[in-house]
């Protein structure tokens, strides 16, 4: 055999060897379903925090209309 043939046979070994290690895919795909999780997280905070600002916007709004409203009529 050849240096190259053994390399290509080590690096084949490696991968079935890898695809065979069951707690290292069982690890890799929980980091990826953890980091999946966080994002969705996230996404939920960011959004539930705009659901929250919604209401004092318009209470905002309310105010800046009735307080013209009664100093048009307080003009008058």
């Amino acid at each position: 055999m050849t240096a190259p043939e053994i390399q290509r046979e080590i690096v084949s070994g490696e991968e079935l060897a890898a695809r065979a290690d069951l707690r290292a895919r069982a690890r890799a795909r929980a980091a990826g379903m953890k980091h999946m999780a966080a994002q969705m997280s996230g996404q939920m905070r960011q959004s539930e925090t705009v659901r929250r600002r919604w209401p004092i916007a318009a209470a905002a709004v309310a105010a800046v209309l009735i307080g013209s409203v009664l100093v048009r009529r307080r003009k008058r």
